[in-house]
């Protein structure tokens, strides 16, 4: 599993230099299907140009050293967990992210393509399981009792996401868990009023219950 930004570096997508036409650089957005472009001299970085501003550009046989003031200072080190690159990527805007050694030397970008697999990696997207999600005071949140709760339904947390709110300005835990049988966990945690706003899986637990009901009528019926 990637962790780290270099091992999602993809090598396939170009870089300008200096002395290159806004009009080469261009077709390269076009061709790569890329919101940006990294900008190298001496492979050191310089920043990253956006489309936007090289369309600004009248004439585009003039080269984007013209545009060096609206370069973008946006890069992460190589050294660093891959979940620093989707953060760059969502403040600056952009499908690539360029990658960068203690030095500045220019190592490479990430696309968002590439982050989107490795988020999923990371969440476990591709294990089979239910989710429940929860919301609570952040006084309330205790991860001890939350893994209790669910291993004593013979159930495993897989992955744990917190995330605060913007409205309500509560808690709100993310479980990801290791079978969709989650009937058991949910009715669990509502008994220990837990405030189980969503889940998704398979209610096997209700459905027994409705079977079990339906014997009964039956056998009162006989």
């Amino acid at each position: 599993l990637p962790m780290f930004t270099a091992s999602l570096i993809n090598h396939s997508i170009p870089r300008l230099q200096l002395q290159d036409s806004v009009g080469k650089a261009l077709r390269l957005i076009n061709d790569y299907r890329v919101t940006h472009l990294a900008v190298i001299a001496e492979e050191k970085f310089l920043g990253i140009i956006s489309e936007e501003d090289l369309l600004d550009v009248r004439n585009e046989k003039y080269s984007i050293e013209v545009l060096e003031k609206y370069f973008t200072k946006a890069a992460v080190l190589d050294t660093v967990h891959f979940l620093e690159a989707v953060n760059n990527c969502v403040r600056h805007d952009t499908n690539v992210v360029p990658v960068v050694n203690a030095e500045n030397d220019f190592m490479g970008v990430i696309s968002t393509r590439d982050l989107l697999k490795a988020l999923a990696n990371f969440a476990g997207a591709d294990e089979i399981g239910g989710l429940i999600i929860l919301e609570m005071e952040q006084s309330q949140f205790a991860i001890s009792e939350i893994s209790r709760i669910v291993e004593s339904n013979d159930c495993h947390i897989m992955h744990m996401n917190t995330t605060v709110d913007a409205a309500s300005g509560m808690f709100r835990v993310t479980l990801h868990l290791s079978k969709r049988e989650i009937a058991a966990v949910v009715a669990t945690f509502e008994r220990y009023d837990y405030d189980v706003v969503h889940f998704f899986g398979e209610q096997r637990f209700e459905n027994e219950i409705n079977h079990n009901y339906d014997n009964l009528m039956r056998y009162l019926n006989l």
